[in-house]
């Protein structure tokens, strides 16, 4: 008999309850992000404003278009977050297998902000999105604590620019 799998951290983490979908449509902002991904780390002095728009689908499914940067050109990244069983947790499909994304709603207010884990492997990260580019103390101080709660400290908490988002790109950069 093999050992059952170990538990995954998103496992411990606890959905939005009682959250309606439709409340999430519309336009976010990327305000911080808690990772410790290597490339995070090396290229913090170059992040780029970000936006995305959050579009319901079939009304579990959600359609997610990220808007930034990259070589002062426009970007649109197209995503498409799968509903799973349960209410507030998504799944985003890669390729390969080995590159599904496991999201999580932690806590929003479909006014002001949303807080999302996502899980790839064993790698976590916390993201906390604005209805602005800029929230208030008390909001920044929820996604520190969520991001804490999955031992995700300050050295490996970024923040991105309010400034010179983007809101569009030609045909020809976009990433499906």
């Amino acid at each position: 008999r093999r050992p059952p799998p170990p538990q995954s951290p998103l496992d411990k983490v606890a959905a939005q309850e009682g959250l309606s979908l439709h409340q999430l449509s519309g336009k976010w902002f990327l305000v911080g992000i808690a990772s410790r991904c290597s490339y995070l780390a090396e290229h913090s002095h170059q992040l780029e404003a970000t936006m995305m728009t959050m579009t319901v689908l079939d009304g579990q499914s959600l359609a997610i278009s990220t808007f930034r940067k990259l070589d002062r050109m426009c970007w649109e990244i197209k995503q498409h977050y799968l509903p799973t069983q349960a209410p507030g947790r998504f799944l985003l499909k890669g390729h390969r297998k080995s590159s599904k994304v496991d999201v999580v709603v932690g806590e929003a207010d479909p006014s002001s902000f949303i807080i999302l884990y996502y899980q790839k492997g064993r790698h976590i990260s916390v993201k906390l999105y604005g209805r602005t580019s800029q929230v208030g103390d008390a909001v920044v101080d929820k996604f520190e604590q969520h991001a804490r709660a999955v031992g995700l400290s300050e050295d490996v908490t970024y923040y991105f620019p309010t400034y010179g988002f983007c809101d569009s790109a030609d045909e020809f950069h976009v990433l499906d």
